[in-house]
């Protein structure tokens, strides 16, 4: 029978221990799909579920247990001493790990992952579109709503990476537990970092980093939302080059496109600029007469924006909720 090495959630290895012992600790709650494993044979550690052997341990159960312990507390508020321990601990950002857990989750995960993106995706594309053909109240049920779809998204991910069955349907949980945290965290922190970039465009990427987990945190620990923005903040802060390199790498397909099209709309408005012969009145008056063109165009990115969102978030959602077990997450085995 093999031998196992593992990682335990404080980045030490265990073992060696043999097959029997590891589907124990999968029992127990102490391991899932996610844990790093290698057998002894091997070279680089590999996620928990991609051992064929461990397949039937790791269905899912009638009552999942999840890493750590049961907390006996309501679960209206996350435990104060969590909150505490997540704040006193050195954060540790897993870079290499995290990577490799956006190809790993959707390999692993497939049959929920698909679905699951497919329908938060077309949530999020019927609501760009109202923001685009109604500019301002369509712009405010965006924003208002994002923030629901994506925190049940979100949870919905975790909890299938912890080993829970979950139903692809469940992105849509933010609409039944925590509607209110959530519209307000999504609606808040839109808001606020919009804001930041009518004065210095550096505080909007430090706040759009900074609070990249406030969604999860409200909807994975049920904490207020602003509680859930501070705590985000105060440890993302820590690890914030690092975090903003890994989201630059997760991303890295919608911000090459984002750049694109954002030269595209500089040259398309600085040439009407030079057109009027830099006179504003005249320069008001040429967009008026090229309104039905700035439509077109704008509709045109959004379709194209919205292709290239759908194809990064298979790979980019592995990352983020990694990420977020990584800072937030227990540390034990």
């Amino acid at each position: 029978m093999a031998n196992y090495i593992i990682i335990g959630g404080d980045n030490k290895e265990y073992g060696p221990v043999n097959e029997t012992e590891i589907k124990q600790w999968i029992t127990e709650g102490r391991l899932n799909a996610a844990s790093r494993v290698k057998a002894e044979s091997d070279a680089e550690f590999r996620e928990l579920a991609l051992f064929p052997e461990f397949a039937e341990a790791l269905q899912p159960r009638t009552a999942p247990q999840t890493i750590g312990p049961v907390n006996s507390e309501p679960a209206e508020t996350a435990p104060v001493n969590w909150r505490t321990e997540v704040l006193t601990r050195d954060p540790e950002l897993k870079f290499g790990e995290c990577l490799a857990a956006g190809w790993s989750f959707l390999g692993a995960h497939a049959a929920f992952l698909i679905p699951a993106v497919l329908l938060a995706w077309a949530a999020n594309f019927v609501l760009t579109l109202i923001s685009v053909t109604v500019p301002l109240l369509g712009g405010l049920v965006m924003l208002c709503f994002i923030g629901v779809i994506m925190g049940g998204f979100y949870l919905a991910c975790l909890r299938r990476l912890r080993g829970e069955a979950v139903s692809p349907v469940e992105v849509f949980s933010g609409f039944k537990a925590g509607f209110p945290q959530l519209l307000l965290a999504g609606l808040v922190s839109s808001l606020l970092t919009q804001l930041s970039v009518c004065c210095l465009i550096l505080p909007a990427i430090y706040l759009a980093v900074a609070w990249i987990f406030a969604l999860p945190l409200v909807a994975d620990k049920k904490l207020f939302f602003w509680d859930a923005m501070e705590l985000s903040r105060k440890v993302v802060t820590r690890v914030w080059f690092e975090a903003f390199v890994l989201l630059v790498i997760a991303l890295l397909p919608l911000l090459v496109f984002e750049a694109f099209n954002l030269v595209a709309l500089g040259k398309f408005y600085v040439g009407l600029y030079d057109e009027s012969g830099q006179n504003f009145q005249q320069y008001f008056q040429l967009m008026q007469g090229h309104l039905e063109e700035i439509k077109k165009m704008t509709l045109h990115s959004t379709l194209i924006g919205q292709a290239v969102l759908l194809v990064n978030l298979f790979y980019c959602t592995g990352v983020i909720v990694r990420a977020y077990e990584n800072l937030f997450g227990p540390r034990k085995p």
